[in-house]
């Protein structure tokens, strides 16, 4: 088994988590070679809390023109989240 600090790189934190987090929901971002049954394995062991569902999201970074050098192109890098259900009654504390 991976350890958890191989599997999670950080919790999510805004205002779209926050109302998530009121429907017993934590979002992670997570390493990209992560799998389901690791990312649940790995909240279980941190946070001693009890994983029901993994949802897993990849998202594309955006690519724009740089305003400094013409025809040069940024790209923000690409991130996997991962959507975490808690069991009823368990809780995580962010903040």
């Amino acid at each position: 088994m991976k350890s958890a600090y191989s599997v999670l790189k950080r919790p999510l934190v805004s205002e779209k988590t926050a109302v998530l987090a009121e429907a017993n929901k934590y979002v992670f971002e997570v390493y990209p070679n992560a799998e389901k049954p690791e990312i649940a394995k790995a909240v279980e062991a941190t946070f001693k809390v009890t994983v029901e569902r993994v949802h897993v999201v990849n998202t594309k970074g955006k690519v724009k023109q740089s305003r400094t050098k013409r025809g040069e192109v940024i790209k923000a890098p690409d991130v996997k989240k991962a959507i975490v259900t808690l069991k009823k009654g368990d809780k995580i504390e962010l903040i």
